[in-house]
């Protein structure tokens, strides 16, 4: 087995790298911000606006779970 990398470029030429389909980070950070605003807002204790924020950051196993448990009862 051959571990060497080689390389297929010529040198001097320039590479160009194309990155497609990357809406889903934003659609996630729209997410967290709208989660966020959601469960800081529903805490009247600095504790559960700190458990709040938390939360926010891992709203798709909510969602997920909530999908799911839905799913079970059909």
């Amino acid at each position: 087995m051959d571990d060497e990398i080689t390389s297929t470029e010529k040198e001097g030429e320039k590479v160009n790298v194309r990155v497609q389909g990357g809406s889903s980070g934003a659609v996630y950070g729209l997410g967290v911000i709208g989660a966020c605003i959601y469960y800081i807002n529903r805490g009247t204790t600095p504790q559960e606006k700190a458990i709040g924020f938390l939360k926010a950051l891992v709203w798709p196993v909510y969602l997920v779970k909530g999908v799911l448990e839905f799913l079970e009862k059909e």
